[in-house]
C-alpha cells in the first residue's frame, strides 16, 4: 500500500465556474525542498473530462444540469513526500460554486466529485463540508467564493519513505516500510485522541535543537489547520515568517494540526454619551454560544455488507419454509411499524424532523435478503407521499451571501434551515432513484448480494412510478427539470411498463401545463433524444407531443380561470359604509387596482404566448426533420397526425413547401389510408385557416379523398372514419364557394355508397355530412328525381369527382337504408330521401338536428358495447291454443291433419282393454 496512489483532483459542477490551480505551491518555506513533479501545463494534467486547461487555468465547459454532468482534472503524477501541497484559487465561483478539491486513485471515475466515492477525500466550497468516500460530508470549514484560496496537501512523518506504486483501496490506512512511522489521518480523530497525539508529538519535539521562542511558535502553528491553509477571506499567505532549519521545519511536521476555532461574538450597542465634541457611540462585543452540531453518520452506499448478510442467513438455517415465512413475515411488519413512524413524525412536524429523512432514506439500502425488496419498495413510496405533503408550493432558491450575512428571527431561521434541508434530502432521494434505475438498466449487482438480478425490474419500475407522480405534483419545486432527463429517455425503453408510464405521466403534464414552463422543457428533452437516436424511437414518444396545450381557445379558457378574481365595492354600499372623502379614495384605490389586474393578464397572456410560440417552433422542428430526413421511419404516422393538429398554427411561409412534400407522399403510394387522410387534412386544415388568403385549388387531394372513400369499411377503424368525418367538413362546408356542383354532387353519392358498408354509428355520421352538404348546395336535389340530368352516364368506378357524371344517378341507397336495424339510420334515410327538409312529418327532430356529425358519430358509438338507443327486448305474450283450419296453405297436409285431429276426438283410450288384448295374445 503506497500513497503514491493519491494524485491531486479538482471537480467542477457549475456553469461559470474557474479556478486558478498553483501546483508548484509551497507549504513550509524550506531549503530542501523540491519543486512539484506536476507543472500546470495540460500534457501533465492526467485526466480532463468537462474542464479546459488555459495555463494555470482550468474552466468547467460542461452542461452543469444533472448530478453526472460533474467535470474532473486529476494530476498526471501522484503526491510525494518532497512535493505534498498545491493550492487552488477560485477566480470564477459560477451560478452554485460547486467546486471540490482533493486527492483521489487514478482509475476514479470521472463523473463523480472527488470524496464522493471511495479511494478519495476532498474539500467541498459550496457547503464547507469534507467528504471522505461517501455522499455525506462532514463540518469542517467555512464557505468558499470567489477569490478564496484552498490548499490540500498529505503531511508526512520525518523520514517517511514510500512503497512502490500500487492501487489505493482505503485512504485512512497508508502503510510505511517496517520500523518507520505511520502516516495518520488527523482530519477524522475525535476530541479525546486528538489530544493525546498532540501531547505525544510535543514530548517528541527535539526541544534541545530550539530555543523557547521557537517552540513557543511551532507549538502555535500546530493548532492551525491542515486541509484548508489560509484564511479565505483573504488572499496573503499564512506561513511568511522567518525561514528555519529543515531539522525544525520537519520535526514541526509530527504536530497533529487542527482548525483555528474562532469564537463568534455579538455586538451589543450601547447608548452613546455625549461630551464637547459630540455624540460618541458605544458598543461592546459578547461571546455567542452556540449549540454543537450533531455529527453526521458516514454513508456508503458501495460498501460491502457481507457480516449483516451473513447474520441474515444464519438466522434461517435449520428452519422449515413456514417457519422462514413467519420470520420473514414478523421482520417486515417490524420495518413496516418503523416506516410509519417514521413517515407520522416527519408529516406531523416537518420543520423539527428532517432528521428522520435521512434515516427513512437509509432503509433503501436494506441489506436483509429476506425483506430488502419490500423494504425497499415501501420506502420509496413513502418517501414520494412524504415530499408530496411537505414540499411548499414555491421553488426554494439558495441564499445569497448578503442574505446569509444578515440577521434573522428565529422562526425565520428555522424556516431557512429546513428548506435547506427539504432540498438536500429531496435531491439525494431523486439520486437514489435514478441509480435504482441505472442498477437494473446496467444489471450491475451489488456486492451486498441483498437484491438479485431478477428483482431489478420491479425496483426500477417503482422508482420510475415514484419520479412519474414527483413530475406531476410537484411540477413547481426543484429539480424538476432533472426529473424530465430521468424520464424522457425511458420512454422509448424496451420495456412496455416502463415506457408506457413514462409516457402516460408526460401526457397528464401537457395537459395540466397552463403557462406552458414545463412543457417547453419537456419537448426540448424530446427533440434532443429523438436527434441524438437518429429518429429511432418508439411512435408512442412523439404520441405524446398530440396533448400539448397550444390553442388559442384552451388559452383564453386558461387565463380566465387563472385571473385573480378581485370584488369591488358597490356605489350602495359605498355610500352605507364609507364617508365622502372615503369613497372619493375608495373610488381612486379601485381603479389603479383594475389597471394593476389587467396590466398583470396582459403580461401573464404575452408570456404564455411567448412560450407556447416556442414551444410550437421545437416542435415543427422535430415534424419537418423526420419528412426530410426518415420519411420511411414509423414516425411518419404520428409526425402527419400531429401536423393535422397544429397546422393551424402553421406560419404561411412554409405552405408551398408542405403542400408539395404532402402531394408527394401521397403520390409515392407508400402511405396507408390513415396516412393519406392525416396528409389530406392537414392541407385543408391549413386552407381553412392562414391559408384562406392563397388562391390554391387542391384538386389533387380532392381526388385522393374521393377514391379512398370505398377503401373503408365495417372492419377499418373508426378513427378513419372520424378523419373523414374531419376532412369532409374542411373541403365541403367551408370551401363551399370554391367547390363545383358536380363535386359535391360525386361526394353525396359516394358516401351514400359508403353508408352501406360501414357500422351504424359511421353511417349516422356519413349520412350527416351529405344533410350538410345537401344544405350547402341546395340544387343536389336532383339526385333524388329519377329523370336523366344533362348527357352521359354515370361512371362510379371512375376516381375524379369533376368527371364521373354524378348528376346523372340517383341516390337509391337510400331506400335501402330505410330498412336499416338502427332507428336513427332509418330516420336519416328518411329525412334525406324527401330533401332534408326543415319542417314537416319528414324533418329531424332538435337532438339530431343541432348535433355535427362527430357528435352523433360518437353518441351512437359501440365503445361501452351497447346500443343506442337500446334494443326493446321481446314481447312475454305466450298463445293459449294451436291455431288450425285456414293456417295451412297446403290442401293435402290439411285435409290429413284434420282427419287425425276428428279422428282423436271420435276415439277414446281403453287401456285396460288394450292390456287384456296383449295377455289373450301371448
Amino acid at each position: 500500500m503506497s500513497a503514491e496512489g493519491l494524485f491531486p483532483a479538482v471537480g467542477m459542477h457549475s456553469m461559470g465556474e474557474e479556478v486558478k490551480v498553483d501546483l508548484q505551491a509551497e507549504w513550509f518555506l524550506e531549503e530542501d525542498d523540491g519543486m512539484m513533479m506536476v507543472d500546470s501545463h495540460e500534457d501533465d494534467w492526467g485526466r480532463l473530462y468537462d474542464v479546459k486547461v488555459s495555463g494555470t487555468l482550468l474552466e468547467y465547459v460542461g452542461k452543469g444540469k444533472s448530478i453526472m454532468d460533474v467535470g474532473l482534472a486529476q494530476a498526471r503524477h501522484p503526491l510525494t513526500t518532497c512535493c505534498h501541497y498545491y493550492e487552488v484559487e477560485i477566480i470564477d465561483a459560477g451560478e452554485k460554486c460547486y467546486i471540490a478539491l482533493g486527492l483521489a486513485t487514478k482509475d476514479y471515475p470521472k463523473n463523480r466529485h472527488p470524496g464522493w466515492s471511495r479511494g478519495s477525500i476532498a474539500y467541498h466550497a459550496d457547503d464547507g463540508k469534507i467528504f471522505h468516500g461517501s455522499g455525506v460530508g462532514n463540518a469542517f470549514g467555512p464557505r468558499c467564493f470567489k477569490g478564496d484560496i484552498i490548499g490540500c496537501g498529505i503531511m508526512f512523518p520525518r523520514d517517511y519513505t514510500l512503497d512502490g506504486e500500487g492501487d489505493m483501496d482505503d485512504l485512512d490506512q497508508l502503510e510505511s516500510r517496517s520500523g518507520q512511522a505511520d502516516v495518520q489521518n488527523f482530519l477524522y480523530l475525535n476530541d479525546d485522541e486528538e489530544e493525546e497525539q498532540e501531547e505525544e508529538f510535543l514530548e517528541s519535539l527535539p526541544t534541545d535543537m530550539m530555543e523557547e521562542d521557537d517552540l513557543q511558535q511551532m507549538t502555535a502553528m500546530a493548532r492551525k489547520a491542515s486541509f484548508v491553509t489560509r484564511d479565505l477571506s483573504s488572499c496573503g499567505p499564512v506561513h511568511g515568517g522567518k525561514k528555519r532549519s529543515s531539522d525544525v521545519v520537519r520535526s514541526y511536521e509530527k504536530v497533529p494540526r487542527k482548525m483555528a476555532k474562532m469564537q463568534e461574538k455579538e455586538v451589543i450597542h450601547l447608548l452613546p454619551i455625549k461630551d464637547k465634541s459630540g455624540v460618541i457611540p458605544q458598543s461592546m462585543e459578547r461571546v455567542v454560544e452556540t449549540m454543537p452540531e450533531p455529527e453526521e453518520e458516514e454513508e456508503d452506499a458501495e460498501k460491502p455488507d457481507e457480516e449483516e448478510n451473513e447474520e441474515a442467513s444464519s438466522c434461517y438455517v435449520g428452519l422449515t419454509p413456514e417457519q422462514r415465512e413467519q420470520l420473514r413475515t414478523q421482520k417486515l411488519n417490524g420495518k413496516k411499524h418503523c416506516i410509519a413512524n417514521l413517515a407520522s413524525a416527519i408529516v406531523s412536524d416537518p420543520l423539527n424532523n428532517m432528521k428522520c429523512v435521512k434515516e427513512l432514506r437509509g432503509m433503501l439500502m436494506e441489506a436483509d435478503p429476506s425483506v430488502a425488496v419490500s423494504v425497499r419498495k415501501l420506502v420509496m413510496v413513502s418517501l414520494m407521499e412524504i415530499f408530496k405533503d411537505i414540499a411548499p408550493t414555491y421553488r426554494i432558491r439558495p441564499l445569497t451571501a448578503e442574505e446569509k450575512s444578515v440577521k434573522v428571527k428565529k422562526e425565520t431561521k428555522q424556516l431557512r434551515e429546513f428548506e435547506e434541508g427539504l432540498v438536500s434530502q429531496y435531491k439525494f432521494y431523486l439520486e437514489d432513484l435514478e441509480q435504482t434505475i441505472k442498477d437494473w438498466k446496467q444489471k450491475k449487482r451489488k456486492r451486498s448480494q441483498a437484491v438479485g438480478l431478477q428483482s431489478y425490474l420491479g425496483l426500477a419500475e417503482v422508482a420510475v412510478r415514484c419520479l412519474c407522480e414527483l413530475l406531476l405534483v410537484l411540477s413547481h419545486f426543484n429539480f424538476h427539470n432533472n426529473i424530465v432527463v430521468i424520464l424522457i429517455p425511458l420512454m422509448n425503453d424496451p420495456t412496455r411498463k416502463v415506457s408506457d408510464m413514462c409516457c402516460d405521466a408526460f401526457k397528464k403534464l401537457f395537459q395540466q401545463d397552463k403557462m406552458g414552463v414545463a412543457s417547453l422543457a419537456t419537448v426540448r428533452v424530446i427533440s434532443g433524444l429523438v436527434k441524438s437516436l437518429n429518429y429511432n424511437v418508439r411512435p408512442e414518444v412523439l404520441q405524446t407531443l398530440l396533448s400539448l396545450r397550444i390553442k388559442e381557445v384552451e388559452m383564453k379558457k386558461d387565463l380566465e380561470a387563472s385571473a385573480p378574481k378581485k370584488r369591488f365595492m358597490t356605489n350602495k354600499e359605498k355610500k352605507k359604509n364609507l364617508s365622502r372623502m372615503q369613497r372619493k379614495w375608495k373610488k381612486a384605490e379601485e381603479k389603479l387596482e383594475k389597471e394593476l389586474l389587467e396590466a398583470e393578464a396582459s403580461e401573464s397572456k404575452e408570456k404564455k404566448i411567448k412560450l407556447h410560440t416556442e414551444t410550437l417552433n421545437i416542435v415543427f422542428l422535430v415534424y419537418f426533420r423526420i419528412l426530410k430526413k426518415a420519411q420511411k421511419s414509423i414516425l411518419l404516422p404520428v409526425v402527419l397526425e400531429g401536423l393535422a393538429n397544429f397546422a393551424h398554427l402553421i406560419n404561411l411561409e412554409f405552405f408551398d413547401d408542405l403542400l408539395n412534400v404532402l402531394q408527394n407522399l401521397i403520390q409515392s403510394g407508400d402511405l396507408t389510408n390513415r396516412e393519406c387522410l392525416h396528409c389530406i387534412q392537414t392541407v385543408f386544415t391549413i386552407l381553412s385557416g392562414q391559408g384562406d388568403a392563397l388562391n390554391i385549388d387542391p384538386l389533387n387531394f380532392y381526388s385522393q379523398l374521393y377514391r379512398i372513400l370505398l377503401r373503408l369499411h365495417a372492419g377499418t377503424p373508426d378513427y378513419d372514419i372520424i378523419i373523414v368525418l374531419r376532412c369532409l367538413d374542411a373541403m365541403l362546408t367551408r370551401r363551399r364557394k370554391q367547390v363545383s356542383l358536380q363535386r359535391a354532387m360525386a361526394f353525396v353519392k359516394r358516401l351514400s355508397v359508403l353508408s352501406l358498408h360501414v357500422l351504424h354509428n359511421s353511417s349516422v355520421g356519413i349520412l350527416a355530412a351529405n344533410r350538410a352538404t345537401m344544405h350547402s348546395f341546395p340544387k343536389c336535389d336532383f339526385l333524388l328525381d329519377n329523370e336523366i340530368q344533362g348527357s352521359g352516364f354515370y361512371l362510379p368506378e371512375l376516381n375524379e369527382p369533376e368527371h364521373c357524371n354524378a348528376q346523372n344517378t340517383t341516390l337509391w341507397e337510400l331506400h335501402l337504408l330505410q330498412r336499416h336495424y338502427h332507428p336513427v339510420v332509418r330516420r336519416f334515410a328518411i329525412h334525406l330521401s324527401h330533401g332534408a327538409p326543415s319542417e314537416g312529418s319528414a324533418a329531424l327532430g332538435v337532438d339530431l338536428s343541432r348535433r355535427s356529425p362527430l357528435e352523433l358519430f360518437e353518441d351512437y358509438s359501440l365503445k361501452d358495447m351497447a346500443f343506442n338507443p337500446p334494443v326493446a327486448p321481446p314481447g312475454s305474450k305466450k298463445k293459449d291454443h294451436f291455431v288450425v283450419g285456414e293456417t295451412l296453405l297446403d290442401g293435402e297436409l290439411r285435409k290429413l291433419v284434420f282427419g287425425v285431429l276428428s279422428l282423436v276426438e271420435d276415439t277414446q283410450p281403453d287401456f285396460a282393454a288394450t292390456y287384456t288384448h296383449i295377455r289373450a295374445q301371448h
